[in-house]
């Protein structure tokens, strides 16, 4: 069993934003392979969809929770279906990295996004997969306040390179599924 787990935070008002990303891929990634529909889980604290591929349960979770506590879902989804950090790959946004790229790590720091480090602090390990979405602006400008442009949406030309990467996010993440992490890892360099 995997469960995929993207962070975001709930209510409509910052469904295109920057932070959301983890929960718009989840939710591409749902609808091109025919996941089940979304159902509200509100003893886990998520919206839960399911689906087998090949042998696999796999389990998508969108957290409920807010992005800071996104681990008090992660915690709760790991309790109920017995899983390991093994188990479960977090897809989220990250500001160190420029638009249009990703990176797949594990075992690292949360490196100051608060989701990733609500999820490390309530399991007790970082030793867990993320797959690491870059939103950092296409014209380097520097953003003083880190906490106000996560919470603003793409612009149009950036909303033009985030299609190519919801494409390869979907492919990447079925070939993880099949494949193994090592397999595709190189692939986010």
């Amino acid at each position: 069993m995997k469960i995929i787990v993207g962070l975001g935070n709930p209510g409509r008002k910052f469904i295109k934003t920057r932070h959301n990303l983890g929960f718009r891929m989840l939710n591409n990634f749902r609808k091109r392979n025919k996941f089940s529909n979304w159902k509200e889980k509100k003893k886990l604290k998520a919206k839960i969809s399911e689906k087998k591929i090949g042998k696999k349960k796999i389990i998508l979770a969108k957290s409920q929770a807010f992005m800071n506590d996104s681990g008090k879902s992660v915690k709760l989804l790991a309790k109920t279906y017995h899983l390991t950090p093994d188990s479960l790959i977090v897809i989220h946004d990250d500001l160190d990295i420029p638009l249009g790229k990703m990176k797949i790590s594990k075992g690292r720091s949360s490196a100051g996004h608060k989701g990733v480090q609500s999820i490390i602090d309530e399991l007790g390990t970082k030793d867990f997969v993320r797959l690491r979405i870059g939103i950092s602006p296409i014209n380097n400008e520097q953003q003083t306040m880190s906490s106000i442009f996560v919470l603003q949406k793409f612009t149009k030309e950036e909303e033009k390179i985030l299609k190519e990467v919801v494409k390869r996010i979907c492919q990447l993440l079925k070939r993880t599924i099949r494949e193994g992490l090592e397999k595709v890892m190189s692939e986010c360099d």
